[in-house]
């Protein structure tokens, strides 16, 4: 393949990028705020409330008191809670007491990161992703309406080159940067939202089994 045959490829190629950053600044945008909305419903439905969590951990030590552990296994697999980690993982630990306190704890705190915070996890390092990918995209097309910008310079002759063609280029150099910053901003800003509400679903989950473990070796050493 010839010189001139390789240049025409690459012009036709960065002229192709300028369009092409547009559509991947637009996915991303539109990909990071649909993990963002998913991820904060899922938080959001795995959470208690904190009276709704009190009002819990009451009927929890209600039915441990009395060790009915088949009735609190029963009153945890109710459909309201079946979306609630707590609960969940209440139920989990219930079926693997015969293994003794020590193991039954380590099952459900390992539950509790495989099936649970994994999840959030990946769902989350989607976001931040995004929050990368954007303002990347945004320098790429900096560059590509740069390149094209000075080729036209570099070819110009006689009269110089097309005042409006080269504003073209340096305005999707300009363009993509602004979009992937005002892509990215929000994001991150709603990224650091989420990761707050995970914290708080962690720590309360974590506190939660630390009573319910403590109540379930009292019943059982009964």
């Amino acid at each position: 393949m010839s010189n001139a045959k390789i240049d025409a490829l690459i012009n036709w190629l960065l002229q192709l990028s300028g369009p092409g950053c547009y559509l991947a600044l637009l996915a991303s945008a539109v990909y990071g705020l649909y993990c963002a909305i998913l991820l904060w419903r899922k938080v959001q439905q795995k959470r208690f409330r904190p009276a709704a969590a009190d009002q819990f951990m009451e009927e929890v030590k209600k039915f441990l008191e009395n060790k009915d552990f088949d009735g609190l296994a029963a009153h945890c697999d109710q459909p309201k809670y079946w979306s609630k980690a707590f609960a969940q993982l209440v139920l989990v630990a219930l079926s693997q007491r015969d293994r003794g306190l020590a193991k039954c704890r380590q099952f459900t705190e390992a539950k509790f990161e495989k099936e649970i915070l994994s999840e959030i996890d990946l769902r989350y390092s989607w976001v931040i992703a995004m929050i990368k990918t954007a303002p990347m995209l945004g320098l790429l097309g900096t560059v590509t309406g740069m390149v094209l910008a000075f080729g036209k310079l570099t070819n110009a002759t006689g009269s110089g080159a097309d005042p409006q063609a080269l504003a073209g280029d340096i305005s999707i150099a300009l363009y993509t940067t602004a979009d992937g910053l005002i892509i990215a901003i929000p994001l991150t800003i709603i990224g650091g939202m989420i990761q707050v509400r995970i914290t708080k679903l962690v720590n309360a989950t974590q506190e939660h089994l630390e009573e319910f473990f403590f109540l379930l070796q009292a019943a059982m050493t009964k």
